[in-house]
């Protein structure tokens, strides 16, 4: 059982130096995320702008005032996606519309990937130096053990904070898309009826 006991430690600490890393790379994800969030609102705030005044009207759907606000915005994927749906038939617009939705949600697996791995791995990293502190105490090698306690207390810090980022942008990208995905099934809808 020694045996076995010892190689577990060596495992666990052989671990450290990967979750570590991940961890690193995880909290520069996130940093890079708040600011493609912070783009990605601006996006759409210009495009609640421009396209609520038509789409939400209660009066007629007008596809020529659409057309006229589509030919002035920038040319992101729903901007496309909508101009193609306007000269599509129906069976082609449920498909686009269903590839983009696919696309969005894969896009968001960033976001996923932070919420679930940034716990794990500062959980990873808050345990694994906690052997190593336990057997610096035990010896009274206080240096050692505060040496391994910073490096547990800096993982859990860093992920809890990667996920914090990962649901925040989640939640509001997942948002996002749902509001594009009513007002593309509204064209969509009211095409049908033209």
């Amino acid at each position: 059982m020694h045996y076995l006991s010892n190689a577990m430690f060596w495992v666990s600490n052989g671990l450290l130096v990967p979750v570590v890393v991940a961890l690193l790379y995880l909290f520069i994800r996130s940093l890079l995320m708040l600011g493609t969030l912070f783009g990605t609102w601006q996006t759409h705030r210009r495009r609640q702008d421009a396209y609520s005044k038509v789409i939400s009207k209660e009066s007629q759907f007008d596809v020529t005032a659409l057309q006229s606000v589509l030919a002035k915005q920038r040319k992101g994927p729903f901007d496309l996606l909508l101009g193609t749906l306007l000269t599509s038939d129906r069976a082609r617009r449920d498909l686009l519309i269903g590839e983009y939705d696919l696309a969005v949600e894969h896009r968001l697996g960033a976001a996923k990937i932070l919420t679930k791995f940034g716990p794990i791995l500062g959980l990873m990293g808050t345990l694994i130096p906690m052997g190593p502190a336990l057997v610096g105490l035990s010896s009274g090698d206080i240096a050692s053990m505060a040496y391994n306690m910073q490096v547990a207390f800096a993982t859990t810090v860093i992920g809890m904070f990667t996920s914090a980022v990962g649901y925040i942008a989640l939640h509001i990208l997942r948002s996002y898309h749902h509001h594009d995905l009513i007002w593309l099934d509204y064209v969509n809808e009211k095409l049908d009826n033209e």
